[in-house]
């Protein structure tokens, strides 16, 4: 049962990575007025990556330096999220197995 909590864990984890990937091309696209900013649909999209993604990586924008428009926020959450991953894959799993 520990182990499918793991799973369980890891999947959730990997599914978090890609609205993380999802919100960083978002922002791409609506920065470059690629989107159409009126579509409602494109507005509930943009609010769902937002209200995903904004509670971690607000900590993190606060913490780090501003670098003048560019913003490495989802960098730092994405290795934040690769050290979590490591930690339950070798010391976790391990100690359930």
């Amino acid at each position: 049962m520990g182990l499918t909590i793991i799973q369980t864990l890891l999947f959730a984890i990997g599914i978090y990575k890609w609205i993380v990937i999802a919100m960083v091309i978002f922002s791409w696209l609506y920065a470059f007025n690629v989107v159409n900013n009126s579509n409602r649909f494109v507005a509930m999209i943009g609010e769902f990556l937002y209200k995903a993604t904004e509670p971690l990586l607000r900590p993190i924008r606060n913490i780090i330096p501003d670098l003048g428009g560019i913003d490495i926020s989802p960098i730092v959450l994405f290795v934040a999220i690769f050290f979590i991953e490591r930690i339950i894959i070798n010391v976790l799993a391990p100690a359930i197995i």
